[in-house]
């Protein structure tokens, strides 16, 4: 996995928990569902990142 795209996927997947959690305590549905969404595409790009890695070696 590149460095830059880990360290983005590692940044999109800590934004995202930390917007979702900020969206519980507040009461905002709408936060806590932008910031799942965006931990989701965190965890996506980490994934992709990983089955390339798989297929190089």
């Amino acid at each position: 996995m590149s460095a830059g795209e880990k360290a983005k996927a590692k940044t999109e997947q800590a934004q995202g928990k930390t917007k979702a959690t900020l969206g519980r305590t507040l009461g905002n549905e709408r936060m806590t569902a932008e910031g799942r969404a965006e931990k989701s595409v965190g965890d996506a790009r980490e994934a992709k990142e990983k089955s390339k890695d798989a297929f190089k070696h």
